[in-house]
């Protein structure tokens, strides 16, 4: 017998490529309507949240209702969004204000709701014994446009690095982990090397790390915690001091510049449908209890209330959240 939080886990797995399936036969709008869908899509982070409370929501409905959830990345899933083809678009950052033109421009209204706090984690393969720990500004050396060939040994972040090659897997540039990362690290302005190897799946990610002892990548604490004995995590030190990614270091604010609150975005007139309104409705009220199950920190009481306050009011908009979210 599986305990909830490995199948939880099983669903990270293999729910991705089980959505990409329903995706592309109940997409449609129409389809969904007419077969009571939900069609979320968007960032690979969030999706073991949404795939917790999708699976916990169709077990409640006794199959009535089918929600499926994709992974085309935070961009991918907000032009699709934007473009009418979505109910729900899952989020690892804020909506931009391209973004919200994009929507604005297709009569598109969202209500947005925070659903937990994520730590993006630098990661390196188990074999790397020299990389413990990193600074901000040796992640900036390592992954800023003006590095793209030039900067490829460990040695050139850190003398005391070994003279071997640095290969870097990152997310691809529809991921918001993506564009979190660059503002975080490289800054609003700077861009990012384009000579590593993208993907909007986090599971390539850590395979890529996991097989190369020269690697270094990032991405969600969740994958990080799935994958313990494939990958090893490092601290980082923004000028107080290394700190390791993990629930107490977010909740405590030490863990800084790299975490971050996640979201998902729910299309107000999608609301009108009952599925779609008691799914958000599902969502936040167990969100507290899916989120700690699947490895991501849940929101302040207060926040969730709040959301439930906004979805209750259809509030449109980018509105950040008592707690600033």
């Amino acid at each position: 017998m599986f305990s909830a939080k490995m199948r939880r886990r099983s669903a990270i797995l293999t729910g991705a490529l089980t959505a990409l399936i329903l995706i592309a036969n109940w997409g449609t709008p129409a389809a969904q309507s007419q077969n009571n869908t939900i069609a979320v899509d968007g960032s690979s982070t969030v999706f073991p949240i949404t795939e917790a409370v999708a699976e916990e929501f169709q077990a409640a409905k006794r199959g009535a209702v089918r929600v499926t959830v994709g992974i085309s990345g935070t961009g991918g899933g907000f032009k699709k969004f934007c473009n009418g083809e979505l109910d729900i678009s899952n989020a690892s950052r804020p909506i931009k204000e391209s973004e919200q033109q994009a929507c604005a421009a297709k009569g598109i209204e969202y209500v947005e709701l925070p659903v937990a706090y994520d730590a993006l984690t630098i990661v390196v393969n188990p074999k790397n014994t020299w990389a413990t720990n990193i600074t901000t500004a040796e992640l900036k050396m390592m992954w800023e446009a003006a590095s793209e060939g030039k900067i490829t040994k460990w040695n050139q972040i850190r003398p005391s690095w070994p003279d071997a090659k640095l290969t870097l897997f990152g997310p691809g540039a529809d991921s918001g982990t993506f564009d979190y990362f660059n503002e975080a690290i490289l800054g609003k302005d700077t861009k990012s090397r384009t000579d590593y190897t993208p993907s909007e799946d986090d599971n390539v990610l850590v395979q890529g790390v996991s097989r190369d002892q020269n690697a270094l990548g990032y991405f969600g604490f969740a994958y990080y915690d799935l994958n313990k004995s494939r990958v090893k995590a490092v601290s980082i030190d923004a000028g107080k001091g290394a700190v390791m990614p993990s629930f107490a270091t977010v909740n405590d604010g030490t863990y800084k510049p790299l975490s971050r609150p996640v979201y998902i975005y729910v299309k107000k007139s999608a609301l009108d449908r009952p599925e779609v309104r008691e799914f958000a409705e599902f969502y936040l009220k167990n969100a507290a209890r899916l989120v700690k199950e699947v490895d991501y920190i849940s929101l302040p009481d207060a926040d969730y209330r709040a959301a439930t306050q906004r979805l209750n009011q259809r509030e449109v908009g980018r509105k950040p959240l008592r707690s600033g979210l």
